[in-house]
């Protein structure tokens, strides 16, 4: 069995109780007592995430808007300076490697990959380097952590730590004094949560005093347990369960994110674009008691529409939520089998609660 890499924060973590759980290759806090109220916390003023298991990763030279456009399927050529964008990885075949940010920093481009895809992008990404000349790029994620503050309450805690955030709009993003990564850091307003929030990449020898100052100033330790059941009120997919290598954009309701041409995939996307999908990635509300989890089989009147990819109980409205690819469109009724109960739910468009990361 690997050994799990550990977050420059594990003795701040263990040192808190967390519950810690493998990950994308590595060992990290689940949650530090209770999932619910870490939740909440983010909802109603604000929690901080150890991130640091994310993909990082630099890309420079002249060659680099040339590596990206090959790469990822969103155009950073119409990305700006200071601003990040989503985008998607994909294979040959259209399917999604992965889904993640690409931040345009003065001097060059910051991606952010899923933990368990960063290899596969890094790949993705050396063979678009190859084909554009004239580009670098270099994986930082030996010398980086990543702290994600997140609630309505972050902006005051951040600049709380000396950090002063005032001026940035939802996917703004600056290099930090020192410059690119590993030299310096990147922060940026973004997240993984629905609430406003701050992402903040930097040398790992500085992350646990960070740590402290962040705590100090009022925010809640959170897991990825809280982390999860935040994204799915939201209707963010996740890799491995929403979206896989075999998913394409189209059924995946993702097409938003691909603006641009001449990426790995693109003929295929094309071609799954012309032709439609029988089933769409959509939100499913229990009205029934019951909480639908990855798996659980969706029907209606015996007929089988489709299955749960990720299910919860949402803390926020108290009853069960998931998403999941079915053959029906939003505010039909539909049953999903729960460990042999049927549970009546409704197909809705996410997000499930009234948050914006935009606030």
């Amino acid at each position: 069995m690997p050994v799990l890499r550990r977050s420059p924060l594990d003795d701040r973590h263990r040192a808190r109780g967390a519950t810690m759980t493998g990950f994308g290759g590595w060992e990290m806090p689940l949650d530090y007592g209770s999932v619910v109220a870490e939740h909440r916390a983010v909802r109603t003023s604000c929690g901080v995430f150890d991130l640091s298991h994310l993909g990082t990763v630099r890309v420079t030279g002249d060659g680099a808007q040339a590596c990206l456009r090959r790469a990822f399927t969103n155009d950073v050529a119409q990305l700006a300076p200071g601003r990040a964008h989503y985008t998607l990885c994909l294979n040959t075949d259209g399917g999604i490697v992965d889904d993640l940010l690409v931040y345009h920093l003065d001097g060059g481009f910051f991606v952010v990959p899923n933990a368990a895809n960063a290899a596969a992008v890094g790949d993705a990404l050396t063979a678009a380097a190859a084909a554009a000349g004239g580009c670098e790029v270099v994986d930082v994620k030996d010398h980086l952590a990543c702290l994600a503050v997140q609630g309505p309450d972050s902006a005051e805690v951040v600049t709380g730590t000396g950090c002063d955030v005032g001026d940035l709009a939802y996917l703004d993003c600056r290099a930090t004094p020192g410059g690119l990564p590993p030299a310096g850091g990147v922060l940026a307003r973004s997240g993984y949560t629905g609430e406003r929030g701050y992402e903040l990449f930097l040398p790992a020898e500085h992350a646990a005093a960070l740590w402290d100052r962040l705590v100090d100033a009022g925010a809640t330790p959170a897991g990825l347990g809280s982390r999860d059941t935040l994204r799915l009120e939201m209707g963010y997919p996740l890799h491995g369960q929403d979206i896989t290598p075999a998913t394409s954009p189209v059924e995946a309701r993702l097409g938003w994110a691909v603006k641009g041409s001449g990426f790995v995939g693109e003929e295929a996307y094309r071609t799954a674009q012309g032709a439609g999908a029988p089933r769409l990635l959509w939100g499913l509300r229990a009205t029934g008691r019951g909480i639908p989890r990855a798996g659980c089989v969706v029907h209606r009147e015996g007929e089988e529409l489709g299955a749960v990819t990720s299910g919860s109980f949402s803390p926020t409205l108290r009853v069960g939520i998931a998403m999941g690819y079915v053959d029906a469109t939003p505010g039909e009724r539909v049953e999903i089998d729960v460990r042999g109960k049927t549970v009546a739910a409704e197909v809705v468009r996410p997000p499930f609660v009234d948050a914006s990361p935009k606030r």
